[in-house]
């Protein structure tokens, strides 16, 4: 192949307040994304373990508007910007979770210790029920 035909992609060097701007942002941005998959995993792991799981969407939602502004203010790449928010996405539909957890969270403890203890399927279903008549019924 002929290397010299055709276009040359023009490579304009990036100033060292854009270098720096574009690291700090990239590192802002891997930091929202942790706490994003540490809220879901506190969550997965343990209902009594809400409050933390609590902390960090807060944190997330935090880091998440603060990438999201130094992204579009220092025109960053796209992929930064997508992943930021699917990001805010997930985290308020965290915050969701986390504030139906704080609501119901006799409800949901009762309805955990009563499936541990289930072996049958008869038993299950009987948790199962117990925990939608403890629910208000207008929330049904």
């Amino acid at each position: 192949m002929n290397s010299g035909v055709g276009p040359t992609p023009q490579h304009q060097p990036q100033s060292e307040a854009a270098k720096s701007a574009l690291a700090i942002t990239q590192t802002l941005f891997r930091a929202f994304l942790l706490t994003v998959l540490g809220a879901i995993f506190v969550y997965t792991l343990n209902i009594s373990y809400v409050w933390l799981s609590a902390v960090l969407t807060v944190i997330a939602g935090v880091l998440g508007v603060v990438v999201l502004v130094r992204t579009i203010r220092f025109k960053q790449p796209r992929i930064v910007l997508f992943g930021t928010i699917s990001g805010l996405v997930v985290t308020a539909i965290m915050c969701l979770l986390v504030i139906t957890a704080v609501v119901f969270f006799q409800q949901i403890t009762t309805l955990r210790d009563c499936a541990r203890g289930a072996l049958t399927l008869h038993a299950q279903t009987s948790c199962q029920v117990d925990f939608q008549n403890s629910i208000p019924s207008g929330l049904r």
